[in-house]
């Protein structure tokens, strides 16, 4: 029986997580589950499965938490040392799925024990990717892509010397507004950014799709997991979301990673990994299908695709700058302090105002330092912000 934990567990990637384990409770024993505000959903679930605790991010929950798991069972905690110590409890697998840089303690701490970390946590490779690949290797732990562009380019991998690598494709759905005019996207609202075309995702991931800051920070993840240089990674927008990444070797050869639009096959390639296993997904039919449709993702639609390619050429800290910026602009969007498009202006301007600081790109990459940068890069965001709602 092999023990795993889930972080993240209330949100889209978590219930798809528990979905899967779900259908063979025998197999799995589960240590930690872990949210936020959902007390009631992160209590239900822990009783079905019988974790030993439940933790919530949230210190003023924890009386709500250890109301709804009275007689249960199951431990209740609140808090990021909470988080962090739920992390370091013995296990084989942990879904690591907490939105935003948050997720990085955690994850380092499961790292550290030598847990296998499924990262659905894009951000802990673009704030720290070197340092959560380091941590990896020192442990023996792995690392396994959830994401499901890295986790097609991992498959796409299979067997296959990194060195023969010409080029990664990512691919994009371009989100809410790919087919908007660009005169028209200072006007998008909030409601209109939430909504995704393909996939059924949390709010504040589906506005970074809208706005391609969720693929400028998979181009920077690409980069940390699989070593390529930037100039070798593309993004491609395809609307069907059907082909979810392609790797092209030296001998001209393009593998491709075609499947439904559904995160239940990332999800479950890192649970069972190395097997491959049956799993409740749909099957594709091409012939009714007909047609994939591919275009070049144009960089004035979407900035944040510039600003990606920028911070990996910079390199050091540039990420959790970046990363930091990113979060602190949405938190304005969805306030409604500035518009759509004045998200990727707030990153732009935070990312210049750190890099004319010696000391803090170029600084060490500890835990402590992404850290204090990542503070640092809140905080003039949040300056930037003001200056502009004013």
């Amino acid at each position: 029986m092999r023990r795993i934990s889930i972080f993240g567990a209330t949100g889209s990637i978590g219930q798809n997580t528990i979905d899967l384990i779900a259908r063979e409770p025998e197999a799995y024993q589960v240590v930690a589950l872990t949210g936020a505000s959902n007390i009631g959903q992160l209590a239900e679930d822990a009783r079905r499965l019988g974790a030993e605790i439940a933790v919530t991010a949230h210190d003023h929950l924890l009386d709500d938490l250890r109301g709804a798991l009275r007689g249960s069972g199951t431990e209740a905690a609140a808090g990021q040392a909470a988080l962090v110590e739920a992390a370091a409890r013995p296990a084989d697998w942990l879904m690591s799925a907490i939105v935003g840089a948050a997720g990085l303690a955690p994850g380092l701490a499961a790292l550290r024990q030598g847990t296998h970390l499924a990262l659905a946590n894009k951000e802990s490779l673009v704030c720290a990717g070197q340092l959560m690949l380091r941590t990896a290797r020192e442990s023996g732990a792995r690392l396994l892509p959830v994401d499901s562009e890295h986790s097609a380019v991992f498959q796409a991998l299979v067997g296959e010397d990194i060195s023969a690598v010409e080029r990664v494709i990512i691919t994009a759905s371009g989100g809410a507004f790919r087919d908007w005019p660009i005169e028209d996207l200072a006007h998008a609202t909030l409601a209109e950014a939430s909504s995704h075309p393909n996939w059924d995702m949390g709010q504040r991931i589906t506005i970074d799709s809208a706005s391609m800051f969720n693929k400028a920070l998979e181009l920077i993840e690409t980069r940390e997991y699989f070593g390529v240089r930037p100039d070798q990674i593309e993004v491609l927008v395809h609307p069907e979301s059907l082909i979810h990444a392609m790797v092209g070797f030296n001998d001209g050869a393009l593998m491709a990673h075609v499947g439904p639009p559904d995160m239940r096959h990332a999800i479950g390639y890192a649970l069972h990994w190395p097997e491959r296993r049956i799993l409740p997904v749909q099957r594709l039919d091409l012939a009714a299908i007909g047609q994939l449709t591919f275009r070049a993702p144009c960089e004035t639609r979407w900035p944040a695709l510039r600003l990606a390619r920028e911070v990996m050429e910079t390199g050091g800290l540039a990420g959790a700058v970046f990363n930091a910026a990113k979060e602190t602009a949405l938190d304005g969007f969805i306030a409604g302090q500035i518009g759509f498009t004045q998200m990727a202006g707030v990153v732009e301007e935070v990312l210049d105002r750190i890099s004319a600081r010696p000391g803090h790109i170029d600084a060490t990459m500890t835990l402590d330092n992404v850290v204090q940068t990542d503070h640092l890069a809140r905080q003039e965001a949040r300056d930037v912000l003001s200056k502009r709602a004013g």
